[in-house]
Formats: structure tokens, sequence, C-alpha cells
């Protein structure tokens, strides 16, 4: 019994080590193209980013020709769009919108009230959000623009068009931002009009 017992390890150990070895001679590209969990979030993650730089440029592209935006400049907001739209979960192409009614894309674009730069920032009714902050940057200026419609969509629970009154002032504000997005979408690709529609 205990002869067939030691017969029958060492004809699985045997089994076990054939197997092994095979493995070990799979060919290089066969290795590759194996499946490992750890190299498809970093593979997702560089063509999100490659998605991105390209709408990045597509937005620059429609902002020197439709807006007359310097390149350079016209890089910059679009970077800055991207980024804040992003980080404060807005559709870019309302973002796009809002500083296309607000400024036509002029960074220096003064309006009542005090209103500031590309997303028409009014200082003293966010003073601890633009303390410190100059207002005729790009970056800034966004950034600040963002977080601003960020806290009215919390507010107002998620609801764009509610929210887009509270920044602008009145529905008709509102619903002229979604006709931009809607013209926006399709231009840049960044998304389907319906997303940034208000009720």
């Amino acid at each position: 019994m205990s002869r067939l017992l030691c017969l029958l390890t060492l004809t699985l150990g045997l089994a076990q080590g054939v197997a092994a070895q095979e493995q070990s001679q799979q060919t290089p590209q066969a290795q590759a193209t194996s499946f490992s969990p750890a190299s498809l979030p970093a593979s997702q993650d560089a063509a999100a980013s490659d998605a991105t730089t390209q709408t990045t440029h597509k937005v620059s592209r429609m902002l020197s020709e439709k807006f007359g935006v310097a390149r350079a400049k016209a890089e910059q907001i679009s970077a800055a769009v991207m980024s804040a739209a992003s980080k404060y979960s807005l559709p870019p192409a309302l973002l796009l919108a809002i500083i296309s009614i607000e400024s036509r894309f002029k960074e220096k674009a003064r309006g009542a009230n005090g209103a500031t730069g590309l997303m028409q920032v009014v200082p003293a009714a966010h003073r601890q959000l633009v303390r410190n902050i100059d207002l005729t940057q790009a970056e800034a200026n966004i950034e600040a623009g963002s977080a601003i419609l960020h806290g009215y969509v919390e507010s107002a629970q998620g609801d764009v068009g509610a929210a887009l009154k509270s920044y602008g002032g009145s529905k008709a504000y509102a619903e002229k931002v979604s006709l931009q997005v809607k013209k926006f979408a399709p231009q840049t690709g960044l998304q389907t009009a319906s997303e940034a529609t208000p009720d």
C-alpha cells in the first residue's frame, strides 16, 4: 500500500514538473501576450492621457479658428478647461460655453459688479475662494469659475440648469449656455449635448 502511495506521489510530482517545464519554455511572444492585471490600468491611463491630449489640441484649434485666440493662449485655455472639467466632474463643453458667453475668450474682460476674466468671476461674491488670485490669468480664472459652478451643481443636487441659473442669474442665461453647449459638443467631440442641457 505504501509502495502504491509512493508511486502515485512520484507520478504526480513528475507530471507537475513537466507542466512547469512546458510553461517556462513558452515563447517570449506568448508570455508577452498573456494577461497581466497590473499592466491593464497603466495602458488605460496612457490611452486616456492620449485622448485628453488630442481633445485639448482639437479644442485649441477650434478656439483659434472660431474666436481668433492666439495659438499658445488657446492651448493654455484648452488645457485649463480640461483640467478643471476633470477635477470638478463638469462637461468641458459646458465650461467652454460659459466662457464664450461671459468673455468671448478674452482673459482681461471686465463686467458688472467687478466680474473678471474668462468666466467673469465676481470677487465680492466669492471672497474666500478668490483671495490672492489673479483672475485675469486663464488657469486661475477657470479653476475659480469651475469651483463656483461645481458648488452650485452640488447645491442643486445635480441639476445643471438650476446651477446655471445661479451662476448667471436667470433662466434665460441657462438656456443660452445650453444652446452654446450644443454648438461646442459636435465641434470638439467632448460630449453629447444632453449631458449639459438644463431642464
